[in-house]
């Protein structure tokens, strides 16, 4: 497995995001953050609008029927989704995970959330867990894609 080192705005496994070649992005909110990452998704629409997008099913329900953006539906955290997304994680079929946390609130499938937070770790994923850290990820995606097509 390579384990190069990789900066924010190079994505995982030096994967550059070339003619053919989409960036992998997994969307998820729990409940109290569904309007945060509605307004994240229709405000980044245009950059996302060139990527894959996937999502545990409530969140990418919410923003197929939002926007603009066409989200692969997983099936919903509580029911596993959160784990189906650390497996693509884990198998390197995703590039950056946007989850916004409500940090407050106890969630029966806390320990899944701990999984999936661990698998980014393990395989170096990006992960955002609140609005300003996927703010940041996405805009120093775009800034890298900018130099590189200048």
């Amino acid at each position: 497995m390579d384990r190069s080192y990789k900066t924010i705005v190079v994505p995982v496994n030096g994967r550059e995001l070339s003619e053919g070649i989409k960036f992998r992005v997994a969307l998820i909110a729990h409940d109290a953050k569904k309007t945060d990452i509605l307004a994240f998704a229709s405000k980044n629409e245009e950059f996302l609008k060139k990527c894959d997008l996937i999502a545990t099913k409530g969140t990418g329900h919410l923003i197929n029927e939002k926007t603009g953006l066409e989200v692969k539906e997983m099936i919903s955290g509580p029911e596993g989704g959160d784990l189906q997304i650390g497996g693509l994680v884990a198998s390197e079929e995703v590039d950056l995970v946007i989850f916004l946390r409500d940090p407050l609130a106890k969630q029966p499938h806390d320990p899944d959330i701990a999984a999936l937070m661990k698998v980014c770790d393990v395989h170096d994923i990006p992960l955002a867990t609140n609005l300003s850290s996927a703010e940041i990820l996405l805009r120093g995606i775009i800034e890298h894609q900018r130099k590189r097509n200048k």
